[in-house]
């Protein structure tokens, strides 16, 4: 049997049926059996691109392989030195995010972040689902960099990277502290989630909207049950994200809904359905991102599409190669959020037909920033160590 890294592997070509059975062969070295990742996304947990040596399991025919336990949800303090993280990338359009939490237990098969958890020695795949990262002391940071003398309030955007509403904030509630910090200082927040969750915090969101200070985006990527189970197993399902619009909405807080990833020939045909499902529960603004699929993640996306919906995998990675140049993902500023090509241009002809005709906008809600109050920094200095 081979023992070789699936996430080690170039990209292939799906020209034949020789490509796809040799994908099959070598993801099976490497698959978690179901009953050890039943609602869980990813089927691999391969190791780190940055670890020395990698491992897996096999069955030599000796029949001694214990049973190993299914993968729970664990959760670790993170102690980070700054809570603002800050970016210059010129295709995104915010130059500050937050992110309460490493690693997110929604177990999006597609997340483009999967990749970060190599930082901390783990995986992309069932590591990133299942050993989080909490940041409790995020809140008590903020404030105190907040309280900086000439710092400059530009929109913070939340759940760019993991989302902040995952499954574990209902215990750990740091969203919320992040919330009452910026609602105190009057700053502006842009606030993107797949979670029903964020309805908890109506309260205090309710307070920014009425000041001009926030925005919500929730991510509707399917209204098919099936595929949404499938892909983004933890998060709300479809029909509770657009109540969520429809009640974030009514409450005067502004929201849009950001169509994300839009996935050649598997949930593509969708947008305007999901567009007009958006309209009609309130949203204001919309938005969609084109499949990424950096590093890690291309592995790990072939190997669930393979299981999951083999009669479309060389169609759809046909498309994806299509849009990025013959590869299976590229990073370039201004191509990587919308692809290039034929089918990348008809998708964005679609979507400006359909939100015109639907009256939505993009990007249309400025935020104030000229309420900000900078907030008290006494009694809030941490340890160095």
């Amino acid at each position: 049997m081979r023992q070789q890294s699936l996430a080690g592997q170039a990209a292939f070509a799906p020209a034949n049926t020789a490509d796809i059975a040799d994908a099959m062969i070598t993801a099976s070295g490497l698959r978690i059996e179901i009953d050890r990742r039943r609602g869980r996304g990813a089927g691999l947990n391969p190791g780190g691109r940055f670890e020395p040596s990698r491992h897996e399991s096999f069955d030599d025919g000796w029949q001694t392989l214990e049973d190993l336990p299914p993968f729970k949800t664990e959760v670790q303090i993170e102690k980070p030195r700054t809570a603002i993280t800050r970016n210059t990338s010129p295709d995104i359009p915010f130059d500050r995010s937050i992110n309460p939490y490493r690693g997110c237990e929604h177990g999006c098969i597609y997340c483009f972040a999967r990749p970060t958890h190599a930082y901390m020695g783990l995986s992309a795949g069932l590591d990133f689902e299942s050993k989080l990262f909490a940041k409790p002391d995020v809140a008590k940071l903020l404030q105190r960099e907040l309280a900086k003398p000439g710092y400059a309030p530009k929109v913070i955007a939340i759940g760019t990277n993991t989302d902040p509403y995952q499954p574990i904030e209902k215990e750990w509630r740091i969203m919320r502290q992040i919330l009452e910090v910026l609602n105190k200082a009057n700053h502006p927040v842009s606030i993107v989630t797949k979670s029903a969750l964020v309805l908890r915090d109506i309260d205090i969101l309710s307070e920014l909207a009425a000041k001009n200070l926030v925005r919500v985006s929730l991510s509707v990527t399917t209204l098919d049950r099936k595929l949404a189970r499938t892909m983004e197993p933890r998060a709300s399902t479809p029909t509770r994200r657009l109540e969520a619009v429809r009640a974030l909405s009514d409450a005067g807080i502004p929201t849009s809904v950001l169509v994300a990833p839009i996935i050649p020939a598997l949930n593509d045909h969708e947008l305007e359905r999901i567009l007009e499902g958006a309209k009609a529960a309130g949203a204001r603004e919309a938005g969609y991102v084109m499949l990424r699929l950096p590093l890690e993640v291309s592995p790990l996306f072939r190997d669930w599409l393979l299981q999951n919906y083999p009669d479309r995998y060389r169609h759809v990675m046909s498309l994806v190669r299509e849009m990025r140049g013959g590869k299976d993902y590229d990073a370039e500023f201004g191509k990587r959020m919308k692809g290039a090509g034929p089918y990348a241009w008809q998708v964005s002809r679609r979507f400006e037909m359909a939100t015109k005709r639907l009256g939505l906008v993009r990007r249309s809600i400025q935020l104030r920033d000229d309420l900000f109050v900078p907030p008290d920094g006494s009694g809030v200095q941490l340890s160095l160590l």
